[in-house]
């Protein structure tokens, strides 16, 4: 037998979620050839994957990239990690004395890099993102999605605006600052600021994140059950001769957008497809009773949420007033194989959120005390049996957040003109744009990148550190080039105020572009920044002399000096 790669290469299809019509898969992910529905799913080689996947997976490390082949990034060069996954499965010993419940397991997405499981969505999607040439993205989000995505598109050098409601929490949006993310405040809803987030999206070109309907989004999800199952089978062992992993009853998790128990339940689909296990697990979707949209449709036998116009909830993490297309997939689920959806209080979710830090001690955030809120609940009413093994998501972390890391023009507020929270302790300098007369006005106030700056520069890392570097500022419009003659034809057509640039390049290295620059007379109007590597002779410092403004050597300066001598040149004019 011919020995097992380390991975399986990657033959995928997109099925449509409406008609099952399979077409080639490409990103970014396109809708249905045939009834242009645009929830897409992706399908891998399963039985491929089945044979070999066991002693592939002896070799690797407990991250979410364990489960590569089940990934849909198709070259591992384009993967940003942390080393997310992996997260520990708890048995909650105290909890379930004081329930009689021997058998509830904590799944700890605390442990992930910034403390949530929405960096396993980072984790994909910004990996994604990387592999389509994406250089800048808006994402709108309560919190966690916008710190996940701070950190790991600051890991891949992708510029990242932000938009947030009113009620996130200070200490969260700071920590989004910290990242060097764009912080857009808006003052209403979050419904309200998915929108006014796709337009300014669409306004500037730049890409969106689409949550859910993101292929990544939800393959990213179905990791937390592909360790789970791994993870059950090594607590309770394998159900029987032939299926190596376990399934529990019952999956519980509070639910904004639902993207987290669908992307779980299509990962323990796969499984069962494999061989893997030889259930399903039921699913408990727990909301906030101030912003229940799916627990009231689904008790009124809707197929399709009604939104909540008002949330009225301190959990607002998971207000979604409007989910979207995860409640019809969610919906047929829980009828299909059984499962609930219910809401608690915020009384019982800051209740629980005490109880777990009292009994368990572990500090969690408002949602996910609100899933075991929602046990409490569901166990207390006979829905969730005594004896059954239960797994609760406990998604974040009440970590306290650096305050002082920040200058006074580190969030912008967008305001409505319907504003129903109370004046903001954050008071940011800058005055906020009005919505109400001028929509599209206001969204190209946020973007004040009047200054351009190109970077000339052949090796992709250290071009990235530098556009990492500019753009934490987030003043800079940033344009790169590759080889110096690509270089020269970038600065003739946007005329940059400053380059900078590498002096050891293929076709054309920097002394030479720095000459034709002179001959066209580009040099005038032109301030150059040049970061090498090469030790240079005096020759070359000669011969760069009356060309150049700033020498700085690679591997010997910070980003400080870096952003200093830009302010500097900048300055001058």
């Amino acid at each position: 037998m011919p020995p097992i790669p380390s991975v399986i290469p990657m033959n995928m299809e997109l099925e449509c979620g409406a008609c099952r019509h399979r077409q080639p898969f490409i990103l970014p992910t396109p809708i249905c050839e045939d009834c242009a529905h645009e929830w897409m799913d992706v399908r891998y080689d399963y039985p491929r994957i089945a044979r070999v996947w066991i002693d592939l997976l002896r070799q690797r490390p407990h991250t979410m990239w364990r489960y590569r082949e089940l990934l849909p990034l198709r070259d591992d060069d384009f993967q940003i990690t942390m080393g997310e996954g992996g997260t520990a499965l708890l048995r909650a010993h105290n909890l379930g004395m004081m329930l009689g419940m021997p058998n509830i397991l904590i799944k700890d997405e605390r442990q992930n890099p910034t403390n949530s499981f929405k960096d396993r969505q980072a984790a994909l999607v910004i990996s994604m993102m990387k592999e389509m040439g994406v250089t800048e993205l808006v994402v709108a989000s309560t919190g966690n999605v916008a710190i996940s995505y701070s950190a790991y598109s600051a890991h891949a050098g992708i510029k990242l605006w932000t938009f947030l409601p009113g009620l996130v929490p200070p200490e969260k949006i700071r920590e989004i600052a910290i990242y060097g993310s764009e912080v857009v405040k808006v003052t209403d809803t979050y419904d309200a600021t998915k929108k006014i987030a796709a337009e300014f999206a669409a306004h500037k070109g730049i890409l969106a994140d689409r949550g859910i309907r993101d292929i990544g989004t939800r393959e990213s999800m179905k990791s937390i059950a592909l360790e789970v199952a791994e993870q059950l089978a090594l607590e309770f062992g394998p159900p029987q001769p032939g299926i190596p992993w376990q399934s529990p009853d019952w999956y519980v998790q509070a639910v904004s957008g639902g993207m987290g128990p669908v992307g779980f339940w299509k990962g323990y689909e796969e499984l069962y497809e494999m061989g893997f296990v030889d259930r399903m697990p039921k699913l408990a979707l727990i909301q906030a009773e101030g912003c229940a949209p799916m627990v009231t449709s689904f008790k009124k036998g809707l197929t399709r949420a009604e939104p909540v116009t008002n949330p009225s909830t301190r959990v607002i993490t998971i207000a979604t007033g409007s989910p979207g297309p995860a409640y019809e997939v969610l919906y047929r689920i829980v009828e299909q194989n059984g499962g609930v959806f219910e809401s608690v209080s915020d009384e019982e979710t800051f209740r629980a959120l005490h109880v777990l830090a009292k009994m368990e001690g572990l500090s969690v955030e408002p949602a996910a005390a609100a899933a075991f809120a929602g046990l409490f609940k569901l166990v207390n009413s006979g829905i969730i049996k005594r004896n059954e093994v239960v797994v609760v998501n406990c998604s974040g972390h009440t970590f306290p957040v650096e305050k002082f890391l920040l200058d006074n023009d580190w969030v912008k507020v967008i305001k409505t003109g319907s504003e129903p929270y109370a004046p903001d302790e954050l008071s940011p300098a800058t005055p906020a744009p009005r919505l109400s007369d001028n929509v599209l006005g206001a969204l190209d106030q946020l973007d004040r990148r009047v200054r351009r700056i190109a970077i000339i520069e052949d090796n992709p890392d250290a071009a990235r550190l530098l556009r990492r570097i500019l753009q934490t500022q987030g003043q800079f419009q940033i344009s790169e080039a590759h080889t110096g003659r690509e270089g020269l034809e970038l600065i003739g057509a946007e005329q940059p105020d400053v380059v900078l640039l590498d002096l050891m390049m293929p076709d054309m290295d920097g002394f030479a572009l720095l000459d034709q620059l002179q001959i066209q007379g580009l040099l005038d109007d032109l301030s150059v920044i040049v970061i090498t590597a090469k030790e240079l002779s005096r020759v070359d410092r000669d011969r760069l002399q009356g060309q150049i403004q700033i020498l700085l050597q690679k591997g010997s300066f910070t980003d400080e000096d870096l952003l200093e001598g830009i302010e500097a040149l900048l300055g001058e004019d």
